[in-house]
């Protein structure tokens, strides 16, 4: 990858909705390679597609790439030298290029009506065309009869005039080298009726003009770009390097769609993963680091990126791996970090005050995947559930309601012996007692666990919860467990 001049990258996407992870994928790799060298990277906003257009999306875009830290160097509302940055805002621009490659023989008016058009397509339908083109019907009228025509206000659209021989080359950072024949390129529409511009015309010109040095998107634009190099030509401009990355899969056979739910990246904010780890997943899907480690923050993922771990296969999106990784990220946060971003879960479920926070945030922190598992787990502090005495059977532990009934009337008057209340102290207290009776931990901790919670997996052994709930919940409990198992 050529990076002997500046690095400029732009991501520019439409405000049609949320955002697709796919194309946050493309914003990352192009944030990536903008700041692994040092350059620029662009937000640019595409809203020529007015019928698409979707209220307050532009906001949805800057805040998803802000809560991910993609900050963006020049854009809409921070500016720079080569705005606007929305399309909309460029409008004259567009027309003002088109009517460049009239001149020069490089585009031409076209007049033909919907009602034609439709037809010529319905007639190539049913003839099973397999490359449907329009068929250039306007491409030589007569310089006498198209004045003719603009001088009547005849309704037109500007269309690329496309090689007839020959064959059109160009070069992909991914895939080398690309050479197609110019006989099966159409004479794409530039300038639409309306005199908005196409996506593809407006692409080449707003890239062009704001020094755009690297393009990332879809590989399904592989297709388009043999007709974006003819418009640079045309023009006489520099190409950008392209980079088109593969689709993102649901599985092998299957894309990754907006229609299948789970396809935006606000879907997995909602369901309770952390953002740099979704942001460290989607860059691992279509893209492959040198070493074994895939645990990265965006800072690594800029020092360890390069354009040659890209892959030219389709990346198969896998839950459980992304769930792994999310995990992983909780687990390196610090204490303070993970009690700040953990403490609204936890008190969707558990209001009390008077907790040991502490103690119940370094049980929670290996044990959480997602934020969401938080409020389960958590939801017996409040308020013991109601529970069946099956929850004393343990195979491994060794116990059942008999022994646990034996465990507990152990541990009450251990309990109630200790003064200052910590983990630590309940600790030592409780092993001693294990040590006297000789037997299990397991014997002794298992009936405790479920004295305190009620539920058969808990966040921390019976220890931990004790040492959350307090002295006087744990004893409340605890005598409350031997009543219930001695009826």
């Amino acid at each position: 990858m050529d990076v002997s001049k500046r690095i400029r990258t732009r991501f520019a996407p439409s405000p049609t909705g949320f955002m697709h992870i796919g194309n946050l994928r493309t914003a990352i790799y192009t944030y990536i390679i903008a700041k692994k060298y040092g350059g620029d990277f662009i937000l640019r906003i595409e809203d020529t597609d007015q019928e698409r257009y979707v209220e307050g999306a532009v906001e949805k875009i800057y805040d998803t790439l802000r809560v991910c830290g993609l900050n963006w160097d020049e854009g809409p509302d921070v500016g720079g030298p080569v705005g606007p940055y929305i399309q909309s805002e460029r409008m004259d621009l567009y027309k003002e290029y088109a009517l460049k490659l009239v001149e020069s023989g490089h585009a031409y008016y076209c007049f033909c009506t919907k009602e034609r058009i439709d037809a010529l397509h319905k007639a190539q339908q049913e003839a099973k065309v397999s490359n449907m083109m329009y068929d250039r019907h306007c491409r030589d009228l007569p310089a006498e009869e198209v004045q003719r025509l603009l001088d009547a206000g005849t309704p037109y659209v500007i269309r690329q005039k496309m090689p007839l021989e020959g064959s059109t080359t160009f070069h992909d950072v991914l895939y080398g080298d690309i050479t197609v024949e110019n006989t099966i390129l159409d004479d794409q529409v530039l300038i639409k009726a309306d005199g908005m511009p196409t996506y593809n015309f407006a692409n080449v010109i707003d890239d062009h003009l704001m020094g755009i040095t690297h393009v990332v998107r879809g590989n399904e634009y592989l297709s388009s770009a043999p007709k974006y190099n003819l418009l640079y030509e045309a023009f006489g401009w520099e190409v950008p390097q392209y980079i088109h990355v593969e689709h993102i899969m649901r599985d092998a056979q299957h894309k990754l769609s907006k229609r299948d739910g789970d396809a935006y990246f606000g879907d997995f904010v909602e369901k309770g993963f952390y953002v740099p780890a979704i942001i460290n997943y989607i860059a691992l899907l279509g893209w492959a680091p040198k070493g074994e480690n895939e645990i990265f923050s965006l800072s690594e993922l800029v020092e360890e990126f390069d354009i040659s771990g890209l892959s030219k296969s389709p990346a198969v999106f896998d839950i459980v791996k992304m769930k792994a990784i999310n995990a992983e990220h909780l687990r390196r946060l610090s204490h303070d970090e993970f009690k700040a971003l953990a403490l609204p879960y936890i008190r969707q479920t558990c209001k009390r005050e008077d907790i040991d926070i502490d103690v119940l945030i370094n049980t929670l922190q290996p044990r959480t995947e997602l934020f969401t598992d938080i409020p389960e787990k958590v939801d017996f502090i409040d308020e013991m559930p109601e529970y069946s005495e099956e929850l004393y059977f343990n195979k491994k532990m060794k116990t059942d309601p008999e022994t646990g009934l034996e465990a507990l009337k152990m541990l009450l008057p251990v309990l109630e012996g200790v003064d200052e209340w910590n983990e630590e102290n309940i600790h030592a207290a409780a092993f001693a007692e294990i040590e006297k009776q000789g037997v299990k931990n397991g014997f002794m901790l298992w009936p405790l666990r479920v004295a305190l919670s009620g539920k058969p997996l808990t966040p921390g052994g019976g220890i931990e919860l004790a040492a959350v709930l307090g002295k006087d919940v744990t004893i409340e409990r605890v005598k409350a467990a031997i009543a219930k198992l001695e009826k």
